[in-house]
């Protein structure tokens, strides 16, 4: 084994770690990552997180969404057991739709630096409406910059069949 991936085990602590603890409040700190052995290529990974919860700031009452996340890293990237202890860490945190998809975004940014990020919530209807918060970054001054533009602003122009809400 190489010491780069001897580096790269040292890293990581929760992935096969059966003692994991599960935390029930906001834990940003919980993000783990890796080195991408692909730097130079521009590609996405995405994660489609359909057990989300979070809490209504006012009533308390949960909310249920599914959280899609793409990017496109650079150096590091976002190991994906640490990536679901995270969105766990929601489960009793109290902030709106927006807040959450803004928050998560805003954590990987500051975790890993992609290229690109964006992170879109399609939230279970309460009171007969459903919150579908979308929102995306690109490196300033790049051309991901010009991409998180041109994807912001035709964002589902075209929007899908849903049939479980």
């Amino acid at each position: 084994m190489s010491s780069t991936r001897e580096n790269e085990k040292d890293n990581i602590t929760l992935l096969g770690n059966k003692n994991v603890r599960y935390d029930f409040d906001y834990t940003p700190g919980v993000l783990e990552t890796f080195e991408n052995k692909h730097p130079d290529n521009d590609y996405f990974v995405k994660f489609n997180c359909p057990e989300f919860t979070s809490l209504c700031p006012i009533t308390g009452q949960p909310d249920f969404a599914c959280i899609y996340i793409s990017y496109i890293p650079d150096k590091r990237m976002v190991e994906s057991k640490s990536l679901k202890l995270y969105l766990f860490s929601f489960r009793n945190h109290g902030d709106f739709h927006e807040d959450c998809v803004n928050i998560i975004m805003k954590d990987l940014i500051a975790l890993m630096d992609p290229k690109y990020i964006e992170v879109w919530g399609k939230f279970l209807p309460r009171g007969g409406i459903s919150i579908d918060p979308y929102c995306n970054y690109g490196r300033p001054g790049t051309k991901y910059e010009k991409l998180a533009w041109e994807r912001l602003s035709t964002h589902d122009l075209y929007p899908e069949t849903i049939r479980n809400r």
